[in-house]
């Protein structure tokens, strides 16, 4: 069974495994260097949850220690996750991570207007909505074609279904530290008043800083 941080390791006590963390069993590999702490957020990006959460992601970017890897992995449930996943994967192999942040901005306002947020009714169409995109953005469309059809992504994706097995991924956003334990916005938001805004969210990141803290000292 993966081992639970000592009580007097996490500050104040204030974190309870069971209830704001779980650990994570079996414990799962991660894919850093050593000295290094992982921190994996499993997502999808059509995800309203996900979207909301992006401004508090991108603020402890800018201010998480430097032991800290950060890792994003595309759920795999249902052929929609998995055709944004190729989506994630292809521009990421493309070097285009500013294109993935303005492809979860395109969905998300795509969703709104009630409009198909870059998929299609067949996973063709989908390829042309997506390559579409793409060549709107400064990518030719055959340097898409062969991102999104190369072994590089084919590998990232088998990858993604693994880990969402492994993780036990029920919903997203959802958040692995260091392969060991596993959170979210609600369960580390357990002692918030529900009239309290963004205090999950607040919570989560104050938990993920406490236990990355704690994985970094071991």
């Amino acid at each position: 069974m993966a081992a639970l941080p000592a009580a007097a390791q996490l500050p104040d006590g204030k974190w309870k495994p069971g209830v704001h963390y779980d650990p994570l069993v079996p414990a799962q590999p991660t894919s850093v260097a050593p000295g290094k702490v992982e921190v994996v957020e499993v997502l999808w990006l059509a995800c309203p949850h996900c979207y909301a959460l992006e401004p508090y992601i991108g603020n402890w970017l800018k201010t998480k220690p430097s032991y800290v890897e950060f890792v994003r992995v595309p759920v795999m449930w249902q052929p929609i996750h998995r055709a944004h996943a190729r989506l994630y994967y292809a521009l990421e192999a493309l070097g285009r991570q500013d294109l993935i942040a303005k492809a979860f901005d395109t969905i998300h306002d795509l969703a709104e207007r009630k409009l198909p947020p870059l998929v299609g009714s067949s996973d063709d169409e989908t390829f042309r909505v997506q390559q579409q995109f793409a060549t709107q953005n400064g990518i030719s469309a055959d340097d898409f074609a062969k991102a999104y059809n190369s072994f590089t992504v084919s590998s990232n994706l088998q990858r993604a279904e693994q880990l969402t097995q492994r993780y036990h991924v029920e919903g997203v956003p959802f958040f692995v530290v260091n392969g060991k334990y596993t959170t979210d916005v609600a369960k580390a938001g357990h002692d918030c008043a529900q009239t309290t805004p963004s205090c999950g969210e607040k919570k989560l990141i104050e938990l993920i800083g406490d236990l990355v803290a704690t994985e970094h000292r071991h």
